[in-house]
């Protein structure tokens, strides 16, 4: 299967709706981050560093694959979910063979 051009992420989003599913507030995250750069992450004006998703996804008790699924899928819907995640087995299992 050939690289699909996929469309920006949606990280905003699925910040909001992990944190809002978790009944977080952006206060809560403190101990990672500010009330301001969550807001920031959230409205789309700041971006995040993979360490930085790390420690938020940690907060927010879910593994950052799941905060990035969220992200790139097109929905939270299960068989968005589901294609995105076959997607992403292909390619992993193509890189396989290719290292072998």
């Amino acid at each position: 299967m050939p690289f699909q051009r996929h469309p920006a992420n949606h990280l905003p989003k699925a910040l909001k709706v992990i944190r809002n599913a978790r009944g977080l507030t952006q206060e809560d995250f403190g101990v990672v981050s500010s009330r301001t750069y969550m807001s920031g992450l959230e409205r789309g004006v700041k971006n995040a560093t993979v360490k930085k998703l790390d420690e938020i996804a940690s907060v927010m008790k879910v593994h950052p694959l799941t905060l990035l699924t969220l992200a790139y899928s097109k929905s939270i819907d299960k068989h968005d979910v589901h294609e995105l995640l076959i997607l992403v087995q292909h390619q992993l299992t193509e890189l396989r063979e290719e290292t072998k």
